[in-house]
């Protein structure tokens, strides 16, 4: 493994760029990637950055030179031979082909495309406009330029010295988090922590570390580039952008209460097996089931995101009951600032009524939290979503308000067509 407090220390461009491939992304991008592809590529999408957690100017840590030579840099990026290999020929969740000869072709001359950036009262105004399938690219690495951005900051104000404890405590306080979740029986775990990561060097180790410290338990991470180079499984399925995308297209209320569904039933006919887990809570998990149609419980499981996870849980199999479906069958996902005191309450509750997984994203490769003072190094709400469809804006709701998102009177009707009542603010960790 590499000296990380030296490598900090002598950071340079050359060897150390913050994105240094397009397959430094999530796995979840490109099997949605290639749903856009096939039925969407030219619809005219805008995304764009949100820091939830206000109090924090990123504008005031983050040099803007810095910034636009990374993501510059981040354009330059092209799909090189081996890793065009690796996804044409390697099984994904057991199946070989999982993208198309033509998805591949595309990806192997694409380049991300260029990007617009203001700053204002303290934060970044980063947005990308074009066609669906090229602006859909930049999530993950304009996330992952930022926040590393934001850990060089102060990283580049601390001794050679100070680098060294900084990372043997953040070592020790993953390896000790590592150790409480293997006391937990019949455990599945995988890294999705790419968005929000210290830095691509640390989310490496962190994966070594689960491989070295967890074994078969550790079902592999959502990054691409480094499930490649580690030989573990990439794992992923779909987000809130399908949903929120296909409800912005809609041209009437009929059509928007569909809109969910018909993610669904896209994504069906696209993949199979383990791909099928459903992520309810876009537009209100209670409402979402309620309407969920007789083949959705068939599918292989449902992501518990934004809603408190027991709650969501329960709910699942409430679900799945009531369609008469053994829950014990079923798989539920958590994913949702995970951290591992919340991991074994879950696992307490759950274990032995449903198959449960756990995608631990920012706690995983993001804790630093109390390392240097006034919590400089600690992880931010980053999100960078879909904002705007074909000139219409897009709406997310969700099942915990500070997570919703559109201009007011749309996000009052969505709340009207989806049935979605009083909600409780949960606060938003990471």
């Amino acid at each position: 493994m590499l000296d990380l407090a030296t490598r900090a220390h002598d950071h340079n461009f050359r060897i150390d760029p913050i994105v240094r491939s397009l397959l430094d992304t999530d796995f979840y991008k490109l099997l949605m990637a290639q749903t856009i592809f096939r039925r969407h590529r030219d619809v005219a999408v805008t995304f764009g950055i949100h820091n939830r957690t206000t109090r924090i100017r990123i504008a005031d840590e983050i040099d803007a030179g810095e910034l636009r030579e990374q993501l510059d840099h981040a354009r330059t990026l092209r799909l090189s031979r081996g890793e065009s290999t690796w996804l044409r020929g390697n099984a994904f969740y057991g199946k070989r082909r999982m993208f198309s000869a033509e998805f591949l072709d595309w990806l192997e001359g694409f380049q991300l495309p260029d990007y617009e950036l203001a700053a204002r009262d303290g934060q970044y105004e980063l947005t990308f406009h074009g066609p669906w399938i090229e602006t859909t690219m930049w999530e993950v690495p304009a996330l992952a330029i930022l926040n590393e951005l934001r850990s060089r900051a102060v990283l580049r104000d601390l001794g050679k010295l100070d680098l060294q404890v900084v990372y043997a405590r953040a070592m020790t306080r993953v390896w000790e988090k590592i150790e409480r979740l293997h006391r937990l029986a019949d455990l599945s775990i995988a890294d999705f922590g790419t968005r929000r990561r210290h830095g691509f060097l640390w989310q490496d180790w962190c994966v070594q570390a689960m491989a070295e410290g967890l074994g078969s338990r550790f079902l592999g991470t959502s990054n691409c580039l480094i499930a490649l180079r580690r030989e573990v499984e990439a794992v992923g399925t779909n987000a809130h952008e399908l949903p929120m995308v296909y409800a912005a297209l809609a041209d009437d209320d009929a059509a928007l209460a569909q809109a969910p569904y018909d993610v669904l039933a896209d994504w069906q006919q696209d993949y199979e097996s383990n791909l099928l887990v459903a992520l309810p809570d876009t537009y209100g998990t209670t409402g979402f089931l309620a309407g969920a149609p007789d083949w959705l419980t068939d599918w292989t499981g449902i992501r518990i995101d934004s809603k408190d996870p027991i709650e969501g849980g329960e709910e699942a199999i409430r679900f799945w009951r009531s369609r008469g479906a053994d829950p014990r069958e079923k798989l539920a996902i958590f994913s949702d600032g995970l951290d591992v005191d919340a991991i074994e309450t879950i696992h307490a509750h759950f274990h032995g009524r449903v198959r449960i997984g756990y995608g631990w994203g920012t706690l995983l490769t993001n804790d630093f939290r109390g390392f240097v003072p006034d919590g400089r190094l600690d992880p931010v709400s980053i999100v960078c979503k879909v904002i705007e469809t074909d000139g219409r804006p897009t709406v997310k709701i969700s099942d915990n308000p500070s997570k919703a998102q559109g201009p007011a009177a749309e996000v009052e009707r969505y709340k009207r067509v989806f049935g979605v009542g009083e909600q409780m603010v949960q606060p938003v960790v990471v």
